[in-house]
């Protein structure tokens, strides 16, 4: 595995568009052959628990003996043009994990969920040979569908009582939702949000024969509750989505 240093000034040159990065890149151990890194999308609106979940999926990674790395994009300072959040004070508890990456990413004002890096970021990680990459989106609302086109596995996080969060998955993000998932499901309202959001992917009708169904999954990430269910869902949609990739592989 490369230092974190390294990969740390990697990815600022991703964020810098430093033209030696291909070159560099071209260095690492997984860029001429795919490491096949599960790359993990996480979305939602502002203060559902995203980074908790995220924050919480590591330690089932990493017990499993997974290399985990974490891009957490947020929003930009409007002075210094930086990540305002930081979402790695969250995730202290790994700083000295070596088989843990975590990096906070500015949006720079980027739409759609993701700054414009993110992609080269994750292709970096990938190459330095990360089992999981977590990608935490910036958390803008209805609109982040990017992560869909760069993630294997696309999590769409609601809330109960937050500004109607289920008519918020409906308005866009619902139709790339690979899981759905209530967090803080132990409060007033995560019944009727579970309810309606299985009612909703009951009643879409499937695109194709053996397509996938998202999962809806409750979790109260701050206390662990349900992460385990959480993973188990991953883990179907990665087997689905790897089986369906062997299937259209031709013979050669």
């Amino acid at each position: 595995m490369i230092d974190a240093r390294t990969i740390g000034r990697l990815i600022t040159m991703a964020e810098d568009d430093h033209p030696a990065l291909p070159e560099l890149m071209s260095a690492l151990p997984g860029s001429q052959s795919p490491t096949g890194a599960q790359i993990i999308g996480i979305t939602g609106a502002p203060g559902v628990g995203k980074s908790t979940a995220t924050a919480g999926l590591i330690p089932i990674f990493r017990a499993r003996g997974h290399t985990v790395a974490v891009v957490a994009v947020d929003p930009s300072s409007p002075i210094t043009g930086g990540a305002l959040l930081g979402d790695r004070i969250r995730m202290q508890t790994y700083a000295t994990d070596d088989g843990v990456f975590i990096r906070s990413m500015a949006s720079r004002g980027r739409l759609g969920g993701l700054a414009t890096a993110t992609p080269l970021a994750v292709r970096v990680l990938e190459s330095a040979g990360y089992d999981i990459v977590l990608v935490e989106t910036v958390g803008v609302g209805q609109a982040e569908v990017d992560i869909a086109s760069l993630a294997d596995t696309t999590v769409v996080i609601v809330a109960p009582n937050m500004g109607d969060g289920v008519q918020a998955a409906k308005a866009g993000v619902l139709e790339v939702a690979d899981v759905l998932v209530v967090n803080k499901g132990d409060v007033d309202g995560a019944d009727d949000a579970v309810r309606a959001l299985r009612d909703m992917v009951s009643g879409t009708p499937e695109r194709t024969a053996g397509s996938w169904r998202p999962v809806v999954v409750r979790t109260v990430a701050t206390a662990s509750d349900g992460m385990a269910e959480l993973v188990d869902a991953l883990d179907k949609h990665w087997a689905w989505r790897t089986k369906n990739a062997q299937a259209s592989t031709p013979s050669p």
